[in-house]
């Protein structure tokens, strides 16, 4: 058996439905599953979901506070009244705020950007920015992606007598800053009907309201901050990206075309997954490590030199953030392990001092897929004496609602329901922790701590084709909310199995059954295969993708998890580096191992001494090996390390293993076992006896020789003359043995040692010399329950 990594959920549809949706907009059954999947279950929706127009988009004066909002910003416009659009400095809020730039540049404005340091101002809006602002002599500040939050902040400006125009995407609080103007898809009362745009795609609407038209000039900077910002990609998201998408493919962003060729990207057809993993990281670099300067610059710059350079730093930078990550993550992950680990908390909450806070939301992120609990990585400022973090979630736990049972702690803090930021003092960690795990324990169960995959389509190998991924990516742009279908295929064979990848760590087969057979790979799934053998009836899950290679054009399988539902027999019989690979196995929770001979059970003890964890059962002698049953209850892996010598002893063991899910064979030292193997027939056995009756002495001297003439082994007939000594046919003097006078007329098989000689002999031929699959069939014969 290989239990799966997560839980696999496939997906229930109504078979109607897709159906209809499929004769009635031509497309193919699949594609019409997992368009209702997906919740588009009708056939308009399934029209406009496959065919997008900028029809789709929605009036934005539907926003609440809209009309209020541009009235004032027009107003400024002809009183060239100074504008200041304050951002943030994530992905989303830079390319909310370059946005806003080139919309105030194309309307005359006169106006400039402010984006607070992360460092040293935190997110959002804050007194002393405003206050600087205001004796800049602004009159006007228009947020983007900031502001829901700032109730303190926005009245001080009011004071001062600043007007603020806040646009945001983030969750409202209970209270509502007392803005000219609030924007926000999610404000109580808003009647908006898609509430799930990102910061920058509020700015859109706000550019549409502005300009009297879309602004599709500027839908690329609008695809980055939604792509980035991981909101669902359907409704207006999923125009912006689609849009977006096709217009960075031919962008007259002079930033955003150096940032596409530092990324190596500028040959390529980019996708949601370029932007997400190489140009969003890159724009995120600058507000993580110093400020979002370079990234504004980059994404507003007129001059391509200029560009290249900014793109490089963000490049540099983004470097630079990676090595700080991976050493921050191996710090968080030592914690957790030596200090709260996860089968005692259901959420983590992390803190150290000197963590860069500008990296601290992808260590969580990070911990979140090695421990599939919700993660708040915190860092410590001993001088101001508070802590301040990011938190991601998983599945199940609304992150924004359980920072807010714990808002006396927080003195500040906001997000949504995956992803928050908070700063608390340093007093408060310790209750803040234990709080949160609190209310986790009401809310999680013991299944919501397993990662969840949602699996779209059960689907047969043969329908694994070109035709078929080309119907999936009519579904594209991928993300959030509209994630890349997964399909399950079941009893697939993983051939050719190997490792790959600069460390190994990767794993590339091909998935083969009913005489079809597709290329797969896996990334970072190297450690399955030491648990899987090739003729294991495994499931697995992956995405469906096309491998080109040479102008070849090939279906290919990304996986994503496997499982084998059936026991596993390991065939390492004749392993070389037996004793090496063994301990690799041998400490692993419910793993026993099984010895046979004395020798071998004194040579593995000396490890049992070293190590608690090594779980040996003594199968020397059956009386032994009867005492020891009880303990296989527990065991998942058997280690048969030497050769059986009582096929009742391998039945007891087998019977007794239960829960077993693996074997693994190591026995098969020919220099041990041959002589087992070659049981000498009963002629063998008269031929020796008629010696006898030539020569009534033979000294024991003389016995090398005497093998030597009956081209046997000495140590087989030493075996056999000592089978005669036991029945009474010869005798054994002390230097030669002699011919009974009187010898007994008693069959073979009255000799234990006959007896037992044969059985071991007959037990190690169908051990050894067996195929694997004769092996199976051999060993499974004594299961209780699931076969091999």
């Amino acid at each position: 058996m290989l239990k799966p990594k997560s839980r696999w959920q496939l997906a229930e549809y109504e078979e109607a439905r897709s159906d209809q949706i499929a004769r009635e907009c031509g497309i193919s059954p699949l594609l019409a599953k997992l368009l209702v999947i997906r919740g588009i279950d009708t056939v308009e929706r399934a029209n406009a979901f496959l065919n997008v127009s900028t029809d789709q988009f929605h009036d934005p004066y539907l926003l609440d506070g809209m009309e209020r909002a541009v009235n004032r910003i027009r107003l400024a416009l002809e009183q060239k009244e100074p504008i200041c659009l304050y951002g943030d400095y994530d992905a989303d809020g830079v390319s909310s705020t370059t946005l806003m730039v080139h919309v105030m540049r194309q309307m005359g404005a006169t106006f400039d950007y402010y984006i607070p340091n992360r460092f040293t101002e935190g997110y959002g809006l804050n007194q002393e920015a405003i206050a600087q602002l205001h004796e800049r002599g602004f009159g006007l500040i228009i947020t983007v992606d900031t502001g829901i939050s700032a109730v303190e902040q926005v009245a001080y400006a009011n004071e001062l007598g600043l007007d603020v125009i806040v646009t945001d995407h983030h969750e409202p609080p209970a209270i509502l800053p007392d803005a000219y103007a609030v924007i926000n898809p999610k404000k109580p009362g808003c009647t908006y009907p898609f509430d799930m745009l990102a910061g920058v795609g509020v700015a859109f609407k706000l550019a549409h309201a502005l300009l009297g038209e879309l602004p599709m000039h500027l839908v690329d900077l609008a695809a980055i901050g939604t792509i980035a910002d991981l909101v669902p990609l359907v409704d207006e998201n999923r125009l912006l990206a689609t849009y977006g998408l096709k217009r960075l493919n031919h962008t007259n962003n002079i930033g955003l075309k150096s940032l596409i060729r530092i990324c190596g990207l500028d040959d390529k057809d980019l996708t949601a997954g370029h932007v997400g993993f190489a140009l969003g990281p890159r724009i995120n670099a600058g507000g993580r490590l110093e400020t979002a300067e370079a990234a504004v610059k980059l994404l507003i710059e007129s001059d391509p030199a200029q560009a290249d350079q900014l793109a490089e730093t963000l490049d540099q930078l983004n470097r630079e953030r990676q090595e700080l990550v991976q050493t921050i993550a191996e710090e968080a992950e030592e914690m957790v392990r030596n200090l709260y680990p996860p089968d005692q908390h259901h959420v983590l909450v992390l803190a150290k001092e000197n963590w860069n806070p500008g990296v601290v939301g992808i260590v969580a992120s990070r911990m979140v897929e090695k421990f599939y609990r919700p993660t708040i990585v915190l860092c410590i400022d001993p001088v101001k004496g508070t802590a301040k973090g990011s938190a991601r979630s998983v599945a199940g736990f609304d992150l924004y609602e359980a920072l807010t049972t714990c808002n006396e702690l927080l003195p500040h803090y906001g997000g949504h329901t995956m992803a928050a930021g908070m700063t608390m003092p340093i007093e408060n960690l310790e209750l803040f922790r234990m709080q949160m795990n609190q209310f986790a324990k009401q809310v999680l169960t013991d299944e919501d701590l397993i990662p969840l995959a949602r699996v779209d389509i059960s689907m047969p190998i043969e329908e694994v084709s070109l035709k078929t991924i080309e119907a999936f990516e009519q579904l594209a742009p991928f993300g959030m909310g509209n994630p890349t279908p997964i399909v399950q295929l079941e009893n697939v064979e993983l051939t050719g199995l190997r490792k790959i990848g600069r460390d190994d760590s990767h794993i590339k087969c091909s998935l083969t059954a009913n005489g079809y057979s597709v290329d797969s790979i896996g990334f970072s799934l190297a450690a399955i295969s030491e648990h899987i053998t090739s003729s294991a009836k495994a499931h697995i899950i992956g995405e469906l993708s096309i491998n080109e290679w040479n102008g070849n054009r090939k279906p290919q399988i990304v996986l994503k998890d496997i499982a084998v539902n059936h026991r596993q027999l390991f065939d390492w019989r004749g392993l070389r580096d037996k004793e090496s690979r063994w301990r690799e196995l041998a400490n692993q929770v419910g793993t026993y191992t099984l010895v046979f001979t004395d020798e071998t059970f004194a040579q593995l003890s000396e490890y049992r001494n070293q190590s608690e964890s090594l779980n040996l059962i003594d199968a020397t002698d059956l009386v032994r090996l009867r005492h020891s049953l009880p303990d296989l209850v527990n065991c998942q892996t058997l280690i048969m390390f030497d050769l059986p010598k009582k096929k009742e002893a391998l039945q007891w063991v087998i019977q007794a293993s239960e829960r077993i899910q693996r074997i693994y064979v190591m026995f098969g030292d020919p220099n041990l076992t041959l002589d087992k193997i070659e049981f000498p027939h009963r002629d063998q056995f008269k031929r020796l006896y008629q010696v006898f009756h030539q020569y009534p002495h033979i000294q024991i001297s003389s016995l090398d020789a005497l093998a030597k003439k009956l081209a046997w082994k000495r140590t087989k007939l030493d075996l056999m003359l000592a089978v005669f000594v036991e029945l009474g046919f010869i005798l054994a003097e002390a230097d030669h043995y002699k011919l009974d006078p009187i010898p007994k007329k008693v069959p073979l098989e009255h000799s234990q040692l006959y007896s037992n000689w044969k059985e071991e002999a007959e037990l190690a031929t169908d051990l050894l010399l067996s195929s694997q699959e004769q092996l199976h069939h051999y060993l499974n014969q004594w299961m209780v329950d699931t076969v091999l």
